[in-house]
C-alpha cells in the first residue's frame, strides 16, 4: 500500500548571536531585492512590508555587523537609492551557499520517519 503524500520538509536557516537573529531567510531576501531593485522601499513592497518596516530591518541588519551591508543615498533631485556594500554582497552569497549546502543534507531520512499527519502524538 502506498503511503499518502505529506508536505515536504523545509529547512529555515537562521544565524543567531546572543539570542538575536543576525541573518536569516527574510533578511537575505530583503538584501537580494535591494540589490535587484536599487531601492529599500521597492524591496519592502515586493516583500509586502511597509517602507518604515523595510528601513527598520535594514537598520537592524547594518547594526548587526562591523560595517554596513546596505548603503542608501537620500532622495531628491538625484533620486536616491540603495545598494549592497561589498561585504553585503559577500555575506549574502555566503548565506545562499550555506542554504544550498544544508538543503542537500539527507532530509529524506527525516521525511520518511514523519507521520502522514503532522498532528502531535499524545503521551
Amino acid at each position: 500500500m502506498e503511503k499518502p503524500s505529506q508536505p515536504q520538509l523545509q529547512l529555515r536557516l537562521r544565524l543567531t548571536q546572543g539570542g538575536a537573529i543576525v541573518f536569516g531567510p527574510g533578511r537575505a531576501d530583503l538584501l537580494a531585492l535591494i540589490q535587484t531593485h536599487g531601492s529599500i522601499a521597492a524591496a519592502g513592497r515586493k516583500m509586502g512590508m511597509s517602507y518604515k518596516r523595510a528601513w527598520a530591518l535594514v537598520d537592524s541588519i547594518n547594526a548587526s555587523f562591523a560595517t554596513p551591508l546596505v548603503e542608501a543615498a537620500k532622495g531628491g533631485a538625484g533620486g536616491g537609492g540603495a545598494r549592497l556594500t561589498p561585504l553585503g554582497l559577500e555575506l549574502l552569497a555566503a548565506y545562499r551557499a550555506l542554504q544550498d549546502h544544508c538543503a542537500t543534507a539527507p532530509l529524506a531520512q527525516f521525511q520518511a520517519a514523519l507521520p502522514v499527519s503532522p498532528e502531535p502524538k499524545s503521551g
